[in-house]
């Protein structure tokens, strides 16, 4: 097993949770934490989450490369394996000494290495924490780290970051950072795709991810949280970017990506990808933007890049 992360004590998990159990969990926990955050906690839970016994579900797998476009293949998407893991982080922010409520939480970046291959049947063990607790302009900002491990293998074979915000939430010691210059202007490029997002995108991108929060299932639940209508999953635009990106990627890369505005279902979302060489002509990396195919407003950008 590997030495734990600096000062972080391991929480064994028997199984990976259940998403559905945790966003119960936290609808109920959602008052507590916000009426009482005059007093919160400034501080994030020292310890870190891990499953051992962890395997792909090759159906769930499968299910998720079509809906997405990546090519059906053993080895996991970079996206696919996100979603696995996923639960292990949630849990960290279910703890009932996590400061944030885990309700409406906006997905801001995501940055993943894809180290070494992982195949629909090998097992695997899941290490997730906190950390980087940070004001934000618009409210509270935290990154959930997530490691995933061959069974028996200390090398990382897929680490995720994501960083999250909890829009609205401002905590007691957390300096809230100023306005430092102002966004890039973005002209939108020559599309290489449009896709057009239906209303149900979020339920089916929640079919084969697990992630049910009501933000994306149906315009009512998101405007239970504070959205005018329900938005597509980032990690649903970050892993389609992706999949277009095509199998030039290869199975070990880098994938960042930031999300600057919601994509409110339904949608047209405008798409570009310039792939950039080496000297000798090789691809080294992509870089992706995405935009609102009526306003010109652009929803993310990100890079994938050769390991």
């Amino acid at each position: 097993m590997t030495a734990p992360v600096s000062g972080l004590e391991t929480v064994e998990l028997p199984e990976m949770p259940s998403l559905s159990r945790l966003y119960v969990a936290a609808a109920r926990d959602a008052a507590r934490k916000l009426v009482g955050r005059a007093s919160a906690r400034v501080s994030l839970p020292r310890a870190r989450h891990h499953v051992a016994g962890v395997r792909p579900d090759l159906v769930k797998m499968t299910e998720y490369q079509t809906l997405l476009g990546e090519t059906k293949r053993d080895v996991a998407p970079a996206g696919y394996v996100h979603t696995l893991a996923f639960p292990a982080a949630m849990s960290v922010m279910g703890r009932e000494d996590f400061p944030l409520p885990l309700l409406g939480m906006v997905h801001l970046r995501n940055s993943v290495e894809y180290l070494l291959p992982i195949r629909y049947d090998d097992l695997l063990e899941v290490w997730a924490w906190a950390e980087n607790l940070a004001g934000h302009r618009a409210g509270t900002q935290v990154e959930l780290v997530v490691e995933v491990r061959h069974a028996g293998n200390d090398d990382v074979a897929w680490r995720g970051t994501s960083t999250y915000l909890a829009k609205g939430v401002y905590l007691p010691g957390v300096d809230k950072p100023g306005l430092n210059g102002q966004r890039d202007e973005f002209s939108p490029p020559a599309p290489t795709a449009l896709w057009r997002l239906a209303s149900e995108t979020g339920r089916e991108y929640a079919a084969v991810s697990g992630d049910f929060n009501p933000i994306h299932l149906s315009s009512i639940s998101a405007r239970a949280l504070g959205m005018r209508r329900s938005i597509a999953h980032g990690m649903y635009t970050a892993s389609r970017a992706l999949a277009e990106v095509g199998p030039q990627k290869g199975d070990t890369f880098t994938w960042d990506v930031a999300f600057e505005a919601p994509v409110f279902l339904p949608a047209r979302v405008c798409l570009s990808i310039t792939d950039i060489a080496d000297d000798d002509g090789t691809w080294a990396r992509s870089e992706f933007v995405g935009w609102n195919a009526s306003s010109g407003r652009r929803h993310f950008r990100g890079t994938i890049a050769r390991l």
